[in-house]
């Protein structure tokens, strides 16, 4: 029996999980149900019907995405410029806003497709990898996503632990994750509720932070004039902050109503996306270039604790700065909310006999994973994002690559195309071939054009870092004769 027509829960209940996620004829004992009265979403990676799709409030897709990015993981990225590739705040300012502008497009893109299909994105990403290829990508989107996660937790416990000697980084970055394990438990309702209110502290501690420490950013010390391989370099780990967004853009819009104009999800989007991160990555960037002339700044700064930066931004402040420091502290759990909501979803996609396992379920399994990692790669945060951003914004380059032209070029920018019946169904699905032959190959000229701390390429020596243009080119001019031939084979889309 496929999955989406309800798999029995046990041999002698009348219920199945399509029951469950529509909260109906549940047995008024269930420990499911109960969840379900208190608002916590069970619903998976399943279609959300049309009928289901009746959530009219499409400014939900700006909050969730500017919430998620307006925290200090952005304002971290930021201080990669000066710090990591030694720009100056100009160069590093100018590099964030352009190509942010640029990669920010495909994730708020890809947002508008939730609403047309009721899809979460990597069950859309089936209709291009297939059923059984899109473990690949799924794979690598869940590394990215725990990724995130932990260094987000890292940053967290890092402020928390900042505003007291009694409090230690791992206490603080388990607090961090079971404030977000919370939040993503409950799914789709309190997850937007969270997103939409969650901006609004951290807001005020950065204006504040603006109005006590802004003084020291008006006199920027002269910097190096910028190669055009730093330059690169910058821009391809900046790619891996926003672009991985695309893999599950849709996971937050699966439940729009399918009448809504895709421009305005897409701007939503767009604004949610490109406002946070370019503004507190520029902030990020000019706080790090200061901490190198304002003593008390680079004391607390040392060994690249960025949560300790910001308190000493705070500190004159006093304890009403401390405050404000645990209220940043907090605001990653915006962003690890909905990332552990997006990994109970992938992991289903990346086991599909776990569908008939509810949610909720993963997000645990989410935090048991990121906590212990994010204990042990505490001490070595730099090291940690700067390899960790450059080398994920390869792949995910190449899948919006591949899934855009699946759908712009083989469908036509038709949603009528997708055989939505079939999302399940492996025979009714494109192989994956095409799409996985392209995506790997990629990679033949993507690893000579990566520069990383441990690797250089030996084009990347010439020119900098340009893996994620490169993966994005190849794919695109692999992919679509790829498809073609698998088309003509199956003859079948």
């Amino acid at each position: 029996m496929s999955p989406d027509k309800g798999t029995l829960v046990g041999a002698n209940e009348k219920n199945t999980w399509s029951d469950v996620e529509t909260g109906s004829n549940v047995s008024s004992g269930s420990w499911t149900k109960r969840l379900l009265k208190l608002g916590v979403e069970v619903r998976g990676i399943r279609p959300v019907p049309e009928l289901e799709r009746t959530d009219p409030q499409y400014s939900k897709i700006f909050f969730i995405w500017f919430s998620a990015n307006f925290n200090i993981l952005s304002f971290s990225a930021g201080t990669l410029g000066p710090v990591v590739f030694g720009l100056g705040l100009r160069d590093t300012c100018l590099t964030i806003v352009f190509f942010q502008l640029l990669c920010c497009l495909p994730p708020a893109y890809l947002s508008t497709w939730g609403p047309k299909l009721g899809m979460r994105q990597m069950i859309i990403s089936r209709y291009a990898f297939g059923y059984y290829g899109v473990i690949l990508p799924c794979i690598m989107n869940l590394i990215g996503m725990t990724g995130f996660s932990i260094l987000n937790s890292i940053l967290g416990g890092q402020a928390l632990a900042s505003v007291t000697t009694s409090l230690s980084w791992s206490v603080g970055i388990v607090v961090i994750a079971v404030i977000s394990l919370l939040v993503s438990f409950c799914g789709y309702k309190v997850l937007n509720w969270y997103e939409r209110v969650a901006w609004i502290p951290v807001l005020i501690t950065f204006i504040i932070a603006l109005g006590v420490g802004g003084k020291h950013f008006t006199s920027p010390p002269p910097a190096e004039p910028a190669t055009a391989g730093a330059i690169l370099s910058f821009a391809s780990t900046l790619a891996g902050f926003s672009v991985t967004w695309s893999a599950l853009s849709s996971d937050f819009t699966a439940y729009l109503k399918p009448q809504v104009a895709s421009w305005k999800i897409f701007c939503y989007s767009y604004l949610g996306l490109i406002i946070p991160i370019i503004l507190l990555q520029c902030l990020g960037a000019a706080a790090a270039v200061a901490a190198s002339v304002v003593p008390e700044w680079e004391e607390a700064y040392t060994g690249g604790n960025v949560g300790g930066l910001l308190e000493a931004m705070l500190r004159p402040a006093g304890n009403f700065g401390k405050f404000l420091t645990v209220l940043l502290s907090l605001s990653v759990a915006a962003n690890i909310a909905a990332t552990f909501y997006c990994i109970s979803l992938n992991i289903q996609v990346f086991m599909p006999f776990f569908v008939v396992v509810p949610r909720y379920v993963f997000s645990i399994v989410a935090t048991a994973i990121v906590v212990p990692l994010a204990i042990v790669g505490a001490h070595r945060f730099y090291d940690a994002i700067v390899n960790f951003l450059g080398l994920i914004g390869y792949w995910a380059s190449a899948f919006v690559a591949i899934v855009m032209l699946e759908h712009i070029v083989i469908r036509k920018n038709n949603f009528a195309m997708y055989d939505v019946e079939a999302w399940d169904i492996p025979s009714r699905l494109p192989s994956g071939l095409a799409a996985l032959g392209a995506g790997i190959l990629s990679f033949g000229l993507v690893i000579p054009c990566m520069e990383q701390v441990w690797f250089v390429g030996p084009i990347a020596k010439t020119t900098g870092d340009i893996g994620f243009e490169v993966a994005f080119a190849v794919s695109a001019v692999l992919y679509l004769p790829f498809r073609w031939l698998e088309i003509k084979w199956r003859g079948m889309r």
